[in-house]
């Protein structure tokens, strides 16, 4: 067991942990805080969320042990909260909620956006608030009425909170939130308007967009540096090779407009967007940063590329990727990080083929398809059950 005392909303507690209890465990089994649900345990629906030193964490796969020290808010927490109670009045004006099983989590994540958010824009909230899943309402009672407290908070002259008061960065529970810990109790009393320049950095945090999660890959085209860099110059061609992707108008041009047809079971969605493309042929590297909207599921999707090519061995090329992706709306269910990655692989290996073929002259540039994620998603977890079978019977056969 392991010996840990929180400040839990407002009081001092002590306990001895098994050393894999999880916060969320911690708070409902030993300070019976039920409001604080448990929904997919794996830190995905964000139902289970709490305010560690001020920061909006997923309790279900926070260590307890991990916490000592650190300042805990459940939704309890805020029965007398200034923020808490403007939010729950609005949650119910809006008719925000139905089953109330995400409400506790929604509640502990808005609350962080209504400190910061510099004005009430319906897109940065959907992104702010796109980590809690709600199955029941359909999330637009839920935006009106975080857009409603953050309108009256800021037309009351109530000046957004840069941050959210954090001053550092670090995991939260670490002591790096410890110089925040009291804004939970105080900063519904900040009434003074701050400068526009603290205002004007908050925006730019909000607006600002950063990968939701990125990976790297490396592949090989059995053909010379410079034939690889000339094709990589033409980015309709490029396209081609990507399932689903296709390029609208000139492809040598720095901005081009296209589109990504993506297929997810019985959901087909079309994201038309832009890209910013930079080369440089000094170092046979370039950037592709692009992002596009399906306005049908109403899900958008933000990606930036960065390659790289290499001389390889026998007078070959290997292009080197470092991918960073964000994806909203219904469609962002899909893209934990580890299965992404998995279908990242596969997608890159079918792009390497396709490259090559083009280059050797064997295949016709071929029509914009849509790209079927669902096929690959079906792909990959089957794969990960051979390998889990294979595991599991090569244990069992293998000599004791």
């Amino acid at each position: 067991m392991t010996a840990v005392t929180l400040t839990v909303n407002g009081r001092r507690v002590s306990a001895d942990v098994d050393p894999r209890m999880h916060l969320a465990d911690f708070v409902r089994d030993t300070q019976t805080l039920t409001g604080t649900h448990l929904g997919c345990e794996h830190g995905v629906c964000g139902a289970c969320t709490v305010l560690l030193d001020g920061v909006p964490v997923r309790s279900c796969i926070t260590y307890a042990a991990a916490c000592s020290g650190a300042t805990l808010t459940t939704i309890e927490g805020l029965d007398e909260d200034e923020i808490g109670t403007e939010l729950r009045s609005a949650f119910s004006r809006e008719h925000a909620l139905q089953c109330g099983y995400c409400t506790p989590g929604m509640l502990m994540s808005a609350r962080d956006l209504v400190l910061r958010a510099p004005s009430a824009d319906e897109d940065a909230i959907r992104i702010a608030m796109n980590g809690n899943l709600c199955r029941c309402t359909g999330y637009v009672g839920i935006v009106r009425a975080v857009l409603s407290v953050i309108a009256d908070r800021r037309a009351r002259g109530i000046a957004p909170l840069p941050g959210a008061g954090r001053t550092a960065l670090g995991p939260a529970g670490s002591g790096y939130g410890n110089t925040i810990a009291t804004s939970v109790a105080t900063s519904a009393a900040r009434t003074e308007p701050r400068g526009t320049a603290a205002a004007a950095g908050a925006a730019d945090r909000i607006a600002a967009w950063e990968p939701q999660a990125s990976f790297g890959q490396s592949f090989t085209i059995h053909r010379p540096l410079a034939d690889v860099w000339r094709f990589f110059e033409d980015t309709a061609k490029v396209a081609s090779c990507l399932p689903g992707a296709s390029v609208i108008g000139d492809a040598t041009a720095r901005e081009v407009a296209g589109k990504m047809r993506v297929k997810v079971g019985p959901i087909l969605a079309d994201f038309h967007g832009n890209a910013e493309i930079d080369r440089d042929p000094g170092t046979h590297s370039g950037t592709i940063q692009g992002s596009g909207r399906d306005q049908h599921s109403a899900s958008a999707a933000r990606g930036l590329i960065r390659y790289r090519l290499l001389t390889a061995e026998g007078n070959a090329t290997k292009v080197e990727l470092h991918v960073g992706y964000r994806l909203t709306g219904p469609l962002a269910q899909f893209s934990r990080s580890d299965l992404v990655y998995d279908i990242a692989n596969r997608l890159v290996g079918v792009f390497a083929q396709n490259v090559d073929a083009q280059l050797a002259g064997t295949r016709e540039r071929a029509a914009a398809a849509e790209f079927d994620f669902g096929g690959l998603f079906m792909s990959v977890v089957a794969g990960r059950i051979r390998s889990m079978l294979r595991r599991i019977f090569g244990m069992t056969n293998s000599p004791r």
